[in-house]
């Protein structure tokens, strides 16, 4: 089940893709420069290649199945490293007797298991890089609350910062224009028997949870989940609707973009009793 919101009003650049064992996610990178090659037209071509790779191939090596979608997309478009849009991505596939998650960027993936423990798969990376020269920024932007920067100036001095340690070692790693950036993903392979639900998700669904606290927990996510996935996005922009001003919380827009994908590998009266 899926469920996708914009969060402005202009179309959305997270993605959403599915094969016959395996789903897609991934959220373009807003960009200060307007472009027809944004973020979300990145995550296009990369979901689409994707999704054509991974129906033909169905338990093809996820890293690899990467590594060709991005060499792919950046021979045929003329992409360069360091002047391209870029995209997360995640990746659950099911084939056989385990599910293989890959995740590459901030939208993460969130599992319960059959006996209703709730494991995360995350990668931290962007979120961890020292951008030493730029923490006054983001001190006096958490300092005045509202939306973003004050001006365009700012913004483009953040995602330039960015840019210079991005796919490179002790940076972070995205899909952008080096197929090798999918060598570094964050993977984990799990026995399908084990699992009840797993929860992927751009970060405008998953900042509910980790910084909102709407809802309080993943357990309480996944709950909303399986009713249906739009409950749980809905609940996300209610909190932000409720935050018109960006005081309480903080952030680059009133509204991001939210994408959101539950797997069910048992039925939804068990996670029902897993997440009550």
């Amino acid at each position: 089940m899926t469920a996708e919101r914009p969060g402005r009003n202009r179309p959305t650049e997270d993605r959403i893709f599915t094969t016959s064992n395996a789903v897609v996610v991934l959220d373009g990178a807003s960009q200060p420069e307007a472009s027809t090659r944004d973020g979300g037209w990145l995550a296009e071509q990369i979901g689409r290649y994707l999704q054509q790779l991974l129906t033909e191939h169905p338990d093809a090596d996820l890293a690899d199945a990467l590594v060709e979608t991005i060499q792919h997309v950046r021979d045929l478009h003329g992409l360069r490293p360091g002047a391209s849009p870029s995209t997360t991505v995640s990746i659950v596939r099911w084939f056989g007797n385990d599910v293989d998650l890959l995740v590459l960027g901030d939208s993460p993936t969130v599992l319960l298991t059959r006996t209703g423990e709730i494991h995360q798969v995350r990668d931290e990376r962007l979120a961890q890089v020292a951008l030493d020269q730029y923490m006054d920024l983001h001190r006096a932007i958490r300092q005045r609350g509202g939306f973003g920067f004050h001006h365009a100036a700012e913004w483009a001095a953040l995602v330039d910062a960015q840019r210079r340690v991005r796919n490179s070692p002790g940076g972070y790693w995205i899909v952008e224009a080096a197929p090798e950036a999918a060598r570094h993903a964050v993977r984990t392979t799990w026995p399908a028997s084990d699992l009840a639900a797993v929860l992927t998700m751009t970060d405008g669904v998953s900042d509910g949870i980790d910084k909102y606290q709407t809802p309080a927990t993943w357990r309480t996510a996944i709950a909303l989940a399986n009713q249906h996935p739009a409950r749980l996005v809905e609940t996300v922009h209610e909190a932000e609707e409720d935050d018109m001003d960006g005081r309480r919380w903080p952030r680059n827009k009133r509204h991001d973009d939210k994408a959101v994908t539950l797997l069910r590998l048992t039925t939804a009266a068990h996670i029902a009793e897993l997440t009550a």
